[in-house]
């Protein structure tokens, strides 16, 4: 699965929250970029970020003078941030739920910045849709447990194991795809079981 850390951008550039917006701004031209992540004071300080939203939606829309306000007043902070080992399905879980469109990668310090882009860009989730490599997961597991069930018998600790393994896959891909289970492969099993004896 890919991480954070396989599609985020390195080359980013920080700011200090005492700079004017108009310094923000010339930085984002002259990078061509569309957020900075606003540097931390000091070490236990938390990372902000200033975008382009920020800056149009609280700058240019009440008509302040972008040279003397300062990146502080319009940042957001703290910002979420993402750690580099997240898998990219829960990076994009976290920008649906809080609406991001982009967040610094931060192991210990800064090390990158992921956006919507990058998700879409250089993400395989066309080519290798999670949910159907769950699925075809899923399908072996179940055909082991079953293996496993007739070799060992269906009272044997092995054959318990195998089916909680199956159903912890299954939970986990029902909360991947966000979905509820109404039966559960083990239930299913044992509900086909009943009509063969």
């Amino acid at each position: 699965m890919l991480k954070a850390a396989d599609i985020m951008t390195k080359d980013v550039a920080t700011i200090r929250s005492s700079a004017t917006v108009a310094e923000a701004v010339a930085l984002m031209r002259a990078r061509d970029w569309r957020a900075l992540i606003v540097d931390r004071r000091h070490e236990q300080d938390a990372y902000g970020i200033i975008s382009e939203s920020d800056i149009v939606y609280k700058v240019i829309a009440y008509g302040k003078d972008p040279n003397k306000t300062r990146v502080y007043e319009v940042m957001t902070k703290p910002c979420i941030a993402i750690n580099p080992d997240l898998g990219l399905e829960y990076v994009a879980r976290l920008f649906a739920q809080h609406h991001l469109h982009r967040a610094p990668v931060i192991q210990g310090e800064l090390v990158g910045i992921i956006s919507l882009t990058d998700i879409l860009a250089l993400s395989d989730f066309i080519e290798q849709p999670r949910s159907l490599l769950l699925e075809q997961q899923l399908q072996d597991e179940i055909k082991k447990a079953r293996a496993v069930c007739v070799d060992k018998g269906v009272r044997s600790e092995e054959c318990a194991a195998a089916w909680d393994a199956v159903n912890e896959m299954q939970s986990e891909m029902a909360h991947q795809i966000d979905e509820k289970i109404d039966i559960t492969a083990f239930e299913d099993h044992s509900e086909s079981l009943k009509y063969e004896v």
